[in-house]
């Protein structure tokens, strides 16, 4: 099974769990580090998750990978929270961020830059606006390869 499958298949299981239990799914990744492959489940809810609210997600979804078997090859299943550089995933994520510092990349340079990090000020599903310096930078939200939380120190 691909690994864009696996992550789905993974996606479609765990779901109803996290929204039943109030926890929202950030994101999923299958990737092979060395000799070994990891299916890593990132997870978060309001006010953030701790380390037995991810062992209780671990449990349920080790059960249900048991169960169903979508994954053919040997795997360590890793449970977690993003951490304090969220990735912002979807457009919800990124209209929550606003006004909060954050990283954007873009697949292609706007105004000469492929990087902006500073105050997210608006969001409208278009277009994402951020502050970088004393400028404002307009982004097509088409154009955004990555975004993230930053952490101001």
């Amino acid at each position: 099974m691909s690994t864009s499958r696996i992550k789905a298949v993974v996606e479609e299981m765990i779901t109803p769990f996290l929204t039943e239990n109030g926890f929202e799914l950030v994101d999923i990744d299958y990737v092979k580090e060395g000799s070994h492959w990891f299916l890593r489940v990132f997870v978060d809810k309001d006010g953030g998750i701790d380390i037995d609210e991810c062992g209780r997600i671990s449990e349920y979804l080790s059960e249900r990978l048991d169960e169903n078997d979508p994954v053919t090859d040997a795997y360590f299943l890793e449970v977690s929270s993003p951490g304090a550089e969220r990735p912002l995933k979807k457009p919800e994520d990124v209209s929550k961020a606003v006004g909060k510092q954050v990283c954007v990349t873009t697949y292609e340079p706007v105004d000469g830059l492929k990087e902006f990090e500073g105050p997210l000020l608006a969001f409208d599903g278009e277009t994402v606006s951020v502050q970088v310096g004393r400028k404002s930078y307009s982004i097509p939200y088409a154009k955004v390869a990555s975004a993230r939380l930053a952490i101001v120190f």
